[in-house]
Formats: structure tokens, sequence, C-alpha cells
């Protein structure tokens, strides 16, 4: 009897103990579901107020200032020792990560010679550039950074901070050198092709006199719509560090 009481103790405890290590097994393999909201960082940028985002590459051209301390060179036009400028407004206003850019610069025109070959204008060529402070005064002095004349490219990078970005301007040089040994490479005469193919004036070769054997060389001069065309390839992307 005595016996069969202590087997059934045994059998009771066992039964207590197999009962609390349930609940206690239970606690640790409790669960709940919970989510976590993220925003997705963003990524829209815009320049000269056009958004580019779309766009790995985009190639934009741009109206050039030209400087009115030349009194000897008529107002918005170009000719050797002619200067000026053009500005790059960048607005990362909804950028949220740091990125890098670069700026590469060209100089192209539609000026054509006689025989419809394009003409290059050597001696014009990007100089500098400098960045202009928020509170940047038109006629201050600004602090510019020479352009590698081999490149003629812009590089930088922007580092995210807690305040975010704020839309700047990169305001880019330009010069046609005259009379500096250094970087002049045209000459007087090549000058003056310049000046002519802009006036589209053309020589005929000759043409006969009607009812006679002679002939007379005619020349012909009419205006054209030749332009400068300043135009500079953006790239953007994230920087990872």
């Amino acid at each position: 009897m005595l016996k069969k009481f202590k087997v059934l103790l045994v059998i009771a405890s066992l039964a207590v103990t197999l009962s609390l290590m349930s609940n206690t097994y239970s606690r640790y393999v409790a669960s709940s579901e919970g989510n976590v909201a993220l925003e997705f960082a963003r990524w829209q940028i815009l320049v000269n107020k056009s958004d580019i985002t779309d766009s790995t590459s985009s190639t934009l051209e741009f109206v050039p200032v030209i400087d009115t301390n030349n009194d000897n060179v008529a107002a918005n036009k170009v000719a050797p020792s002619s200067t000026g400028y053009f500005d790059v407004v960048i607005d990362p206003t909804n950028v949220d990560v740091s990125f890098n850019y670069s700026i590469e610069l060209s100089i192209s025109n539609s000026l054509t010679d006689e025989n419809g070959n394009p003409i290059s204008i050597d001696d014009l060529k990007i100089t500098e550039y400098g960045i202009l402070p928020e509170k940047y005064i038109e006629g201050e002095d600004l602090k510019t950074t020479t352009i590698d004349s081999l490149t003629s490219t812009i590089t930088n990078t922007m580092i995210y901070e807690n305040d975010g970005f704020k839309p700047f301007t990169i305001r880019i040089f330009f010069k046609w050198f005259e009379g500096t040994k250094e970087n002049e490479t045209m000459n007087d005469q090549a000058d003056t092709i310049v000046g002519l193919a802009a006036a589209n004036q053309t020589v005929s070769t000759v043409e006969k006199i009607e009812g006679t054997d002679e002939t007379t060389q005619i020349e012909e001069i009419s205006n054209s719509n030749s332009n400068l065309k300043l135009s500079a390839k953006i790239n953007f992307e994230q920087y990872l560090g």
C-alpha cells in the first residue's frame, strides 16, 4: 500500500513539474507581429530649374553674360579680348544623400567657311569658376578656381548634413584671349576669318558680263544667325564614402 502511494506521489510530482516547464517554455516562444516605417531617401535634382532626375547625364545650354567693360565691342557680342560668364544653378533641396557631381564644359559655334567647313575659335576658352556665396551681391569679388584647359571639368562632393542641402550657383567664366603670348594661338588673320564668317561674307568666283567676253568678281554680303553655344554636361551620382 505504501509502495503504491509513493508511486502515485512521484507521478503527481512529475505532472506538476511538466506543467510548470510547459508554462515556462511558452514564455520563451511567445511572439507578436509589428511594423517599422522607413522613408526612402529623396533624389531629385534641378539644374537651372530643369528637372534632370530621370537622366543619369544631361547636356544643357546656357545663355552667356558678356561683360560690358569693353567699349570697343558692341553690347552682347564676343570678339577678341571679350570676357563673360554663365551660371549653373543646382538645386538639391530634395536630395537626402551625399552625392558627387561633375560638369564637363565645352564651347561650340555655328560658324563655317566658304566651303562649309567648321571654324574653330581656339583662343575662346573657359578659364575659371566660383561658387556664389549665399548673400552674394553682383559686382563683389568672387573667389575662383582655375579650370584645367585639358579636361574643362568641374568636380565636387556634397556631404549630407542634418539641415539638408540648399540651392547653390556655380559661375563659370570665359575669355577670348588677345595679346597674351602664353594663351593666344590665333593670329590676326584667323580672328578676321571668324569675323567674316559671323557676317556670312562670301566672295563669288567670277561672273560673265552679259553680251561680252569679260568677267567680273562679285562680292556678296549677307547677315547670318551665327551663334555661340556654351554647354555643360552634368553628371550626378550618390556618394558612398
